[in-house]
């Protein structure tokens, strides 16, 4: 699946992988390939992803949104 990370400045990741851990406003949630559509909102907190290479990473967000469609993870971040 494809995650996009984006601000209003820049793109910050944009790549395939094969998990996505996300700070929701309702509590932590993972997203995996061909999850459910969705819309949530983000609070502070780290969004961690594995790259399809196996690589772990994490980004620190303080709030956002993120879509689910498809197999692509669009996340918006402030």
């Amino acid at each position: 699946m494809t995650l996009k990370i984006i601000s209003a400045e820049d793109i910050l990741f944009e790549g395939e992988v094969t998990s996505v851990s996300l700070p929701g406003t309702n509590g932590r949630f993972t997203v995996l390939k061909n999850h459910a559509s969705l819309i949530s909102t983000l609070e502070e907190g780290n969004i961690v992803f594995t790259t399809s290479g196996g690589e772990e990473q994490e980004r620190h967000v303080l709030g956002g949104l993120v879509d689910v469609d498809n197999n692509i993870v669009s996340v918006c971040i402030y």
